[in-house]
This record gives C-alpha cells, sequence and structure tokens, in this order.
C-alpha cells in the first residue's frame, strides 16, 4: 500500500467497510484502574468503525498517572473525633495528608 494517496486509501477503506472519524474538542480522556488514573489530556482521538465494532485510539498530548487513595470511614470518623471538626473537614484533611492520621488531626488542631 506504500505509495497510495490518501483518496485511494480512503475509498479502499470505505470498500473493506471501515470508517474512521477523528472526534474534536476532547479536551482528556481518564482510565480508570483498580489504585490509580491514567489521565490524558489534549488527546487526538480516532474512531475506526470495523463491522459495527467501535474501537477508539487514543494519542496523548500530555499523561499524568495519579494514584487513587482510598480512605476508609472509620479514619475519617477518628480524625473528625479527635480533632473535633465535621466529616467533610476531615476527610479533606486525609485526602491533603496523603491518608496520614496523625498528620491530618495535627494540621487541624495546630492553631
Amino acid at each position: 500500500m506504500m505509495g497510495m494517496n490518501p483518496r485511494q486509501m480512503k475509498k479502499l477503506m470505505r470498500q473493506m467497510g471501515i470508517k474512521m472519524e477523528e472526534l474534536e474538542g476532547v479536551s482528556e480522556v481518564v482510565i480508570k484502574l483498580p489504585d490509580r488514573e491514567v489521565v490524558i489530556r489534549d488527546p487526538t482521538v480516532t474512531i475506526m468503525t470495523v463491522q459495527g465494532e467501535k474501537t477508539y485510539q487514543v494519542v496523548p498530548g500530555s499523561e499524568e498517572v495519579k494514584p487513587i487513595l482510598k480512605i476508609s470511614e472509620e479514619d475519617v470518623e477518628l480524625v473528625m473525633e479527635q480533632a473535633g471538626v465535621d466529616r467533610e473537614t476531615a476527610k479533606k484533611a486525609l485526602e491533603e495528608a496523603g491518608g496520614d492520621l496523625a498528620e491530618a488531626i495535627l494540621k487541624l488542631t495546630e492553631g
């Protein structure tokens, strides 16, 4: 297929039942895994449809891997009790402390 011009390539793909379409205006794609999220910003996303099946191709602009922090309800309650704060404040402090109970309580009780 070397030397084939784009028009010929599109015609051949149509004859084979292959349709390609680029999605416009995609700002980010998030892939969620059990322990982390992969955030792809400013990607180029192409949909290829072959015999009714869709395949998405994502070419990243930039990529960021974020670990997912799991904070237990018991930890939130402990911080609430020890620091004398509401649930939302306790959860936010735990998130900022990376789940470290002592650090979250210290941040909330220091003057």
